[in-house]
């Protein structure tokens, strides 16, 4: 059980080497509202109304909070940290041994030469982990329930464990029972998938990703080759360009002095594999940038050694005195620097460009699936380059998940100022249907399991009439079944919904059309042609100029089967493919997260028992001979009461056609009398 920290911890020493340091001697010149991912986000905008979190307490379960530092200043009822409790050392005094909570702290409520997203919120902090580097279920359980106890209303939880934690999911729950919001940071172990723990992974909790953020380093690179696109870094100390670079791409070997010197690479862009020609061979890469530039090239794009991405940086503790890099400088993979040497026999020229991008998921923060059912994360934060509170009462800039998360903790303290009776359901929906599209340095949008439905946006999320719900659609198409249709409960705050806009992304071999009925929007989805595996969209909802955007992820199911419940005992029946021989079937509670198990065969059908109304998730594992494959759906299973009240009505239903042959009759009858009296 890992703490959220950074993965890239000496990336991050040499990045704030070249950021802007604050002694602190020098307070007073600070800015205010985080001063560069607080009004880039739109954390100022409800300032103008006079609201900064005001009465708003949020727990934050960590390594406590220095509650010396100026801007977090007192313990007490008086106090910025008005209590919480040390589960460490089993005291009333939360004090902060470490320096993450405090980070933390400040993102969401620093009052002082720095200020946080809601300034005058108060904090409840509780010490689970002395060092940040392991902390027990047990421990984050018992924070969350003592959260509940103090009455919090909101808990944000910027570490974790790496996999999933019935304990603390379970508290969770009862946290949002009780009403209050839960948020937590992703976690710091991207790029690969699936790679979100819990808190994070529980579907009530709000899961927040890192994006850049809005300073000169958030810099991204594109690389084109033959109308190919690379992936490429900036490293740290590269400057954007005012245009891109086009030019041919020699191979420089090493691009030390001895490898260049009868290389012509004046105005070209030099590609340079890592490191030298033997292991214990020391090649650093303001080395590799400095002879290029000294032998005129216009860039210089490194690839790794061994497979994977690595971030280079040109400015570490081992540079010249005087060293200041002069041409771009970027890294790409192993796999990509070979494919692109064996392409450089026949002149080949490249495009390369490095700009600034804030609005870029960072490469550290966990992504998802989680679950097929819903999306995580569910939105994404200011993570990288953020400057914050410190436990030695100073301040400095940090990165990671772990400062993502509280940007979202401080809006929801703004929003619940401004409306106390937002459900914990309601705050989510606000915040994910709200927020500003994350898109990649050659303008695609990130997926949904990367960035959930996009960049928080506190002004949009202010000015947000209505509350959707759900804050994503799952549509599952198969051979058999390629028309499905959802819903979407659409509650004004204040207004009517006469004027609600709707529109779909384009999406390839999928048509959607939809149909408003009082406040429940349903969307019907046609797969014309089912070429891919899975599809992305969204659909747009424009009200009082605000527009709100559900991610929809569609999911072609190349198995098939039949759901039977009768009386909370449900069985399955394989339709597709006939050559099964295995199938196990997972059935999850939507509200609980409670999972049951069975598995079948041709020859046995054993099912599962004692279910209760609700919503339950189904995933089955279908395996034949030679393959096994995943197929998904939704199933709704009726309560007693539900029952009981269908069975009442349907007790005083009459056949519709003899009702109208009764009339008719009556009619006829009615026409004869009038004739005689006549």
């Amino acid at each position: 059980m890992l703490k959220f920290i950074g993965l890239f911890t000496v990336l991050i020493f040499f990045i704030t080497s070249l950021m802007l340091f604050y002694d602190n001697e020098k307070k007073n010149e600070f800015e205010t509202v985080l001063e560069n991912s607080g009004p880039y986000i739109g954390a100022t905008y409800p300032n103008n109304f006079g609201v900064y979190g005001q009465g708003i307490k949020i727990a934050i379960i960590d390594t406590g909070v220095n509650y010396n530092h100026p801007d977090l200043y007192g313990f007490g009822d008086t106090g910025k940290v008005i209590g919480g409790y040390d589960f460490v050392e089993n005291d009333n005094l939360p004090m902060d041994t470490d320096g993450h909570g405090t980070q933390v702290a400040g993102v969401i409520a620093a009052n002082g030469n720095i200020k946080g997203i809601s300034p005058e919120s108060k904090i409840l902090a509780y010490r689970v982990s002395a060092d940040g580097e392991g902390v027990a279920s047990e421990l984050i359980s018992k924070a969350i329930h003592q959260a509940i106890i103090d009455k919090a209303d909101i808990i944000n939880i910027s570490l974790g464990v790496n996999r999933t934690d019935n304990e603390i999911d379970s508290a969770v729950n009862t946290a949002v029972d009780a009403g209050i919001v839960v948020v937590a940071a992703a976690g710091n172990s991207g790029p690969e998938s699936s790679t979100i723990g819990s808190p994070a992974s529980n579907p009530n909790a709000i899961t927040v990703g890192a994006t850049y953020n809005n300073v000169a380093n958030s810099l991204v690179s594109t690389l084109e080759i033959n109308e190919k696109q690379f992936e490429a870094f900036p490293m740290v100390g590269t400057k954007s360009i005012k245009s891109p670079i086009i030019a041919e791409i020699r191979f420089g070997e090493y691009s030390r002095d001895k490898d260049l010197e009868n290389l012509n690479v004046k105005d070209i862009i030099l590609l340079a594999e890592r490191g030298g020609e033997t292991d214990d061979e020391l090649v650093f890469f303001s080395d590799k940038e400095k002879n290029a530039a000294k032998y005129g090239a216009s860039a210089i794009i490194v690839y790794n050694n061994r497979p994977g991405i690595f971030f280079g940086e040109l400015i570490h503790e081992f540079v010249e005195d005087g060293y200041k890099p002069s041409i771009p400088a970027v890294s790409i993979n192993q796999q990509d620097g070979l494919e692109i040497k064996k392409m450089l026999g026949k002149n080949i020229t490249g495009e390369l460009n490095v700009f600034y991008h804030p609005d870029y998921v960072a490469y550290f923060s966990s992504r998802g699936p989680v679950s097929h059912f819903f999306i995580k994360p569910d939105l994404v934060a200011p993570g990288v380059f953020v400057n914050t509170t410190t436990s030695n009462n100073g301040y400095n800039m940090t990165t990671g998940t772990s400062y993502a998360a509280p940007h979202v903790s401080g809006t929801i303290a703004l929003l619940l100022e401004k409306n106390p009776d937002l459900k914990p359901n309601e705050i989510k929906s606000i915040l994910v249907t709200t927020t500003d599209p994350v898109t990649d340095s050659y303008g695609k949008k990130f997926s949904v399991d990367e960035t959930g439905s996009g960049r928080i946006n506190v002004t949009k999320a202010y000015n947000a009439d209505l509350i959707i719900s759900p804050t994503s659609l799952k549509f599952d198409f198969s051979n058999e079944k390629k028309l499905d249709v959802k819903e979407l409960k659409i509650k004004s705050l204040s207004e009517s919904l006469d004027d609600l806009n709707v529109t779909f992304e384009e999406t390839e071999n999928i048509k959607f059309t939809h149909k408003l009925e009082d406040n429940i929007l349903k969307i019907s989805s046609n797969l014309y042609d089912n070429y891919e595996e899975e599809y992305e969209s969204r659909v747009l909802l424009k009200h009082n100029d605000v527009v709100y955007q559900i991610p929809i992820q569609i999911y072609i199911n190349h198995a098939t089967f039949v759901t039977l419940e009768n009386d909370g005992l449900m069985h399955f029946e394989i339709t597709n493919p006939v050559d099964w021989v295995y199938a196990k079937f997972t059935v999850t509670n939507k509200d609980t997260q409670i999972s049951q198990t069975t598995s079948i065969t041709p020859k046995k059908s054993d099912g599962i028992s004692g279910l209760v109304g609700g919503e339950y998730w189904i995933e089955a594992n279908i395996r034949t001979e030679n393959d096994t494959t995943k197929s998904y759906q939704t199933v709704y299973v009726e309560s007693d009461l539900e029952k009981e009240k269908s069975s009442f009505n349907s007790s005083f239903q009459f056949p519709q056609k003899p009702i109208i042959i009764i009339m008719v009759i009556i009619v006829v009858v009615a026409v004869i009398g009038v004739i005689i009296r006549k």
